[in-house]
């Protein structure tokens, strides 16, 4: 199981890494908050996140989130990183992640160059590619889980309030990380993972039988 004080320097690894990568243009690290029995890994600003829970149109909720700088990392292309985790009696009680999309592809349309230099962002230009958040939940406090209905940890696509894929076990900040970038930014990810931060550490799994025999996400271990 991971300490609180891993994860947060798994979260600043992964920034460092990225930054000097040239896939991320802003940042703000992680930290902790309380000790290490009950602790939450967070970032500035963090308070901003209630709004993607509001019904608004997605681009008002994007900007709103890019102008509070609500994120661990703003992606070359606008897109937004969120990583928060809490713990509890030192074990992972909770954890957000969450990937914002920037609606905004016609920006980058007018000025096609500095995206397709080194081909990073071929895929995230075109004019057919609709902006969509998405986010790994994970929640194993009392009440919050219902089996089939509400995984402990689940994945949703979307602003679907009932969107909640099953998912096996938590997401570590690399699991997560390489998740958005191997399927949302190919080329990105071929130079990423070539000098990416080793994987270590894993959380346990978290589901229940009756979710495995659903379509589901399977996390290494």
């Amino acid at each position: 199981m991971l300490t609180p004080n891993q994860v947060k320097n798994k979260i600043n690894d992964l920034t460092m890494h990225l930054v000097r990568e040239g896939l991320a243009d802003d940042q703000n690290f992680a930290f902790q908050r309380g000790g290490s029995r009950s602790a939450e890994i967070t970032f500035p600003e963090a308070d901003s996140v209630s709004v993607a829970l509001r019904d608004l149109p997605y681009d008002e909720i994007y900007d709103e989130l890019s102008q509070n700088r609500a994120y661990n990392l703003k992606l070359l292309d606008g897109g937004l990183i969120q990583m928060m985790y809490a713990f509890g009696n030192r074990t992972l009680t909770k954890h957000r992640l969450a990937f914002f999309s920037s609606p905004h592809i016609d920006e980058f349309q007018n000025n096609p160059e500095i995206y397709l230099e080194d081909e990073i962002y071929a895929d995230v230009v075109a004019r057919n590619i609709v902006a969509f958040p998405i986010r790994f939940d994970y929640d194993s406090q009392d009440g919050a889980h219902q089996e089939l209905v509400h995984p402990k940890s689940h994945l949703t696509l979307g602003q679907y309030q009932n969107c909640r894929i099953p998912v096996t076990a938590p997401l570590t900040p690399e699991h997560f990380m390489d998740f958005i970038l191997r399927n949302f930014y190919h080329t990105a990810f071929t130079q990423f993972a070539d000098n990416s931060p080793s994987f270590s550490g894993s959380f346990s799994d978290s589901i229940v039988q009756s979710e495995r025999g659903l379509i589901h996400m399977t996390i290494p271990q």
